[in-house]
């Protein structure tokens, strides 16, 4: 790799790397597999054996090309084959036992598997096959825009090549070699961008604030510390295109007047970590860190620091205690870290959106960016769809849509024919909203207005067996435990709901349990140090707004509709229909039930746990559920 000393020769490597990559379009065989966590979760590695296998067996000369997620994680694995000069096809769900039918089908007879193909990407030219949607034309993509998820699950990134080719590191080029650094804050501030870790502070003003702090040396830090459950956000962006996240910040840097940087990411994302060094490698060997970047008098270091997994290092003071070595806890604020950060020196930290976002505002301008989105939210929001939804994944959409079209259009709907009761939005920490807000527009301040948050772009999908105060309940447990300890009330307001909810769900709770979850929930958010503890109480007071109803029926009925708080209810064998035929004793994870064969089984409520195993496996009716406090039986669930 050589060394680019300036940017005639950044852009004489670029051609090269174009001439290249045309090359191999145009004359070799690819076989692109999607190789991010979820890929391989899913089973790429397997996929991956049997094509080298398949290609070996038949004697077929190919380039098998590795990528990220490409955000429809629920057709993973992903195989593509892109022929030379032709469009790239994707299949999905591929299981190894059918690569060789695929190669068979598509490279020996010229024959397409359509009943496995999801979609094509057009060639070059724009080449497409007849009778195969393009990605632009499948419900899950047509209302994406893509922005900080550009090339990701499109170039290898472990390809500086591949990145440049794309763009890559144009944005670096205009901002060092045509901008000053107040002109580059200025382009930021223009294009409205708010941060995308969750607060949505203007992010070209946060630049500002820590340029005109007078100490020095500054810092950039960018905060990957993603700890949301079913978040995966930056771990996509990281594993798939993590040379945007470094230009993004090499321009932040020259805009601060940082020397030094780290990006602060969980050791629970190896995938992540690893591809983010070799990045940071060919940065280093390209001249695009280090001194006199591209020739210039710009110096910029960089270095990954592995978080331990505490969710509240999320919040900026805390991640950077850890970086000094601390015990990760937030501080009081003022002073903010764009004034007395790491190590006391001025310090500004961005999420990883927000990074690879700038890199393509500057290469764009902040008037392209503007006009997506909306007046106070600009641009796109990168959201993990999970939960009970047909297409699970990673989507970028333009903010303002609503959360209808994002579920239904994009999500394709609750599966299972189950009616849609809630989304989740913000995480542990965000907010749930039911049916009779689908047509809210998904950005900062109307989902606020809402009940909701936007938070750093988790979205959890519910349906109705879902039971919304065992679901807050869910979110409070995680809350809770990952409080740092250090204000009383987070420490103290959290486990105190918690065993409120507890209690409610084990049917022990009463109306004046209601009115103690608003009285701690209000004490939580006025006093709490950081954002955890003032945000903690959301999932709860949101649920408890929207479905009081369940609430009221956990404490005067004792009755969890949905059948799924296990307080509640208890199992038990009627022996008149039991057969003794034993599916229900090799169904029980914990060995409750005995019995002879031939003869009526027993559950032991001492080692029961309310799993609902039995309820499933039994043919004859014989499991009954009956509620504990009142021992009626209850309708099948």
């Amino acid at each position: 790799m050589p060394v680019l000393k300036n940017i005639s020769e950044l852009n004489d490597f670029r051609k090269q790397a174009k001439a290249q990559l045309s090359d191999r379009e145009d004359n070799k065989l690819t076989i692109i597999l999607g190789m991010g966590t979820c890929g391989i979760a899913a089973g790429a590695n397997q996929v991956a054996d049997a094509v080298r296998s398949e290609l070996k067996k038949h004697k077929i000369d190919a380039e098998i090309v590795n990528v990220g997620c490409i955000g429809m994680c629920h057709n993973e694995p992903l195989l593509d084959i892109q022929q030379p000069g032709q469009p790239r096809i994707t299949y999905k769900n591929v299981k190894p036992a059918m690569v060789g039918k695929i190669i068979e089908k598509h490279l020996l007879n010229g024959e397409f598997s359509k009943r496995w193909i999801y979609g094509q990407l057009p060639a070059r030219d724009g080449t497409t096959v007849e009778g195969i949607p393009t990605y632009a034309e499948l419900p899950f993509y047509g209302k994406q825009v893509r922005i900080a998820l550009k090339n990701c699950g499109i170039i290898d990134p472990e390809s500086i090549e591949e990145y440049l080719v794309s763009g890559g590191y144009g944005g670096l080029e205009k901002a060092l070699f045509q901008m000053t650094p107040d002109e580059v804050i200025e382009e930021m501030k223009d294009s409205g961008l708010r941060g995308r870790g969750g607060a949505g502070f203007l992010t070209g003003l946060k630049w500002e604030f820590c340029r005109k702090a007078k100490n020095t040396p500054k810092y950039l830090i960018c905060n990957a510390d993603e700890g949301d459950p079913g978040a995966f956000m930056d771990r996509s962006v990281l594993e798939g295109d993590p040379h945007a996240l470094l230009e993004g910040m090499i321009i932040a840097a020259y805009a601060i007047g940082a020397t030094e940087g780290y990006i602060y990411c969980r050791a629970e994302y190896p995938l992540a970590i690893e591809r983010l060094k070799i990045a940071i490698k060919q940065a280093y060997t390209f001249g695009l860190l280090g001194n006199n970047i591209l020739g210039s008098k710009v110096v910029f270091n960089l270095k990954i620091k592995e978080g331990a997994g505490a969710f509240v290092c999320g919040e900026e003071t805390a991640l950077i205690a850890s970086i000094e070595g601390k015990r990760g806890e937030p501080r009081p604020r003022p002073p903010y870290p764009a004034v007395a950060g790491l190590w006391g020196k001025p310090t500004n930290v961005n999420n990883v959106k927000s990074f690879a976002i700038a890199s393509q505002i500057m290469m764009n301008g902040a008037d392209w960016f503007n006009h997506i989105g909306t007046k106070k939210s600009t641009g796109t929001a990168v959201f993990a769809l999970t939960g009970k939804i047909k297409n699970t994944g990673l989507i970028e959409v333009p903010m303002g849509i609503t959360l209808r079209e994002i579920i239904y259009d994009i999500g394709g709907g609750v599966p299972n024919k189950k009616e849609f009761k809630a989304v989740q939005t913000g995480g542990p920490l965000g907010g749930c909203l039911p049916a009779e807000a689908l047509d809210t527009p998904v950005d900062f301040d109307s989902l606020t207005a809402a009940g909701a948050t936007m938070g750093s772009g988790g979205m959890i999908v519910v349906d109705q067996d879902t039971c919304m105060v065992e679901l807050a309940r869910y979110f409070l447990t995680f809350a809770s435990a990952e409080s740092c300890g250090k204000c009383v009330p987070c420490r103290i307001g959290g486990q105190r709901l918690l065993e409120v909810l507890t209690k409610i769900t084990n049917g022990e709770g009463t109306l004046a349990d209601l009115d103690e979850i608003e009285r701690i929930s209000k004490y939580m958010q006025e006093g709490s140090l950081c954002a955890l503890g003032q945000l903690t109480p959301g999932p709860v007071l949101a649920s408890l707004k929207f479905f009081r109803e369940e609430y009221e029926a956990h404490v005067t009925e004792k009755f969890c509709e949905a059948g799924v708080c296990e307080g509640m209810f208890t199992y038990e064998i009627d022996p008149d229909p039991c057969t003794g035929c034993g599916l229900c004793a090799k169904a029980c994870p914990t060995e409750a039930i005995t019995g002879e064969k031939k003869e009526p089984h027993v559950i032991d409520q001492s080692t029961c746990i309310q799993c609902g195993a039995c309820y499933d496996v039994c043919n004859f009716g014989a499991v009954l559920v009956k509620r504990k406090h009142e021992l009626t039986v209850i309708e099948p669930i």
